[in-house]
């Protein structure tokens, strides 16, 4: 996968300050990663035949898939405007 750069403006449009973007992002990218690695978990699991638990089966090369990374993936939702946070005015 190449590497595509975002011009800062595409990012300020939908925010009032970048730090606003960042925290937004990461937080879809959090909950990406967590989508993930649930669903593989669900799959390990639901494969499983509860053998023998020394034997581990490495996928092969045909059953590998390359996914879009997570930080890509929100970044883009982000970007269509499918990302949505709360700002919170006082911490105290």
């Amino acid at each position: 996968m190449g590497i595509k750069t975002i011009p800062f403006r595409d990012l300020e449009e939908h925010v009032e300050n970048m730090y606003e973007a960042v925290a937004a992002i990461f937080g879809q990218a959090r909950r990406e990663l967590g989508e993930r690695v649930l669903e593989a978990t669900i799959n390990e699991v639901s494969a499983d035949d509860y053998g023998v638990l020394d034997e581990v089966d490495e996928p092969t090369p045909e059953e590998y898939v390359e996914k879009e990374k997570v930080t890509t993936v929100a970044i883009n939702k982000f970007l269509e405007g499918d990302v949505s946070w709360r700002k919170i005015e006082n911490f105290d």
